[in-house]
């Protein structure tokens, strides 16, 4: 069967997980599947959207080399109610690497989708400055401050729509495939904490290695009780998780990749190296399953 198709890719949310559909979209190139469409929500519209640029290979490197402490210090504390982040300062690091871009000028299709909190309805935003569309996206309850765009408070797209199938419909590419982050429960899949790179920096690498020491014990020690911060992600984990099965089960996509959803924590971005293979090796795996390749 040929595998040189037109694709609506639909990417879900997931956090961390989200860096598996870098590893998706690769194989999706490999074999010569041409993505015309992407809807994505929160982590699957930031990569969709910069894909989309055509510089996901810079943001992939950028990705690779961060560290736990690199991912604090691109954090800005809002010192508000609303959120513990501001999120601009991760905003214009993604604009430096990338170079921002109105929605409506990039060579596919693309739609991010965010939730208006007053209204209590998804949004659908595929006009205007891409960066704004992945800002409102990526906001999530208590750790983003809401992002405000046309007179309406957004936050996080997965609190209403964790798969955006509905945006690809009336696409006329040839399949539709869907990347779910929040898929069943895969034993042998937690792997640790990866070690920390050496870094010149003596003052640096004491912090990182502190906090790689806390979590490999956290890790360790199934008896620790869950801080506020692990709480928080492992309820909206829930919370998308059962909102995916029911999205799935109402469209009928041509291929789902499954990504389980105990592939690493909400917030573990230092490890893009394995999180990117893993999406690679599911992709791959899927699409031979299926006779796509």
């Amino acid at each position: 069967m040929s595998s040189k198709r037109s694709v609506s890719l639909v990417l879900g949310s997931g956090g961390a997980r989200g860096l598996a559909h870098i590893g998706v979209i690769q194989c999706l190139s490999k074999h010569g599947y041409d993505i015309r469409s992407i809807s994505g929500t929160s982590m699957g519209a930031l990569i969709g959207g910069i894909y989309a640029t055509g510089k996901l290979e810079v943001y992939e490197a950028w990705v690779k080399a961060l560290q736990r402490i690199d991912v604090l210090r691109i954090l800005d504390f809002s010192y508000t109610r609303a959120g513990l982040f501001k999120g601009e300062r991760l905003m214009n690091k993604l604009k430096d690497l990338i170079g921002d871009q109105n929605i409506e000028d990039l060579p596919i299709s693309y739609t991010a989708v965010a939730t208006d909190i007053d209204a209590q309805k998804e949004v659908w935003i595929n006009a205007g400055p891409l960066f704004d569309a992945i800002r409102a996206s990526i906001a999530i309850p208590t750790i983003f401050t809401p992002f405000e765009k046309d007179g309406r408070r957004l936050l996080d797209g997965s609190l209403v729509n964790p798969v955006p199938m509905a945006p690809s419909l009336n696409d006329t590419t040839d399949i539709t495939i869907v990347v779910n982050l929040s898929a069943k429960y895969e034993s042998g899949l937690m792997l640790g904490v990866k070690k920390t790179k050496k870094n010149n920096n003596k003052i640096s690498q004491s912090i990182a290695e502190f906090v790689e020491n806390i979590q490999y014990k956290f890790v360790q020690d199934k008896s620790s009780s869950l801080g506020l911060f692990d709480v928080l992600s492992a309820s909206l984990d829930v919370m998308e998780n059962n909102i995916a099965k029911l999205r799935l089960a109402a469209y009928s996509p041509d291929i789902i990749i499954e990504i389980p959803r105990n592939l690493c924590s909400f917030y573990e971005f230092h490890r893009a190296d394995e999180l990117i293979e893993f999406g690679y090796s599911r992709a791959q795996s899927t699409l031979e399953r299926n006779g796509y390749c």
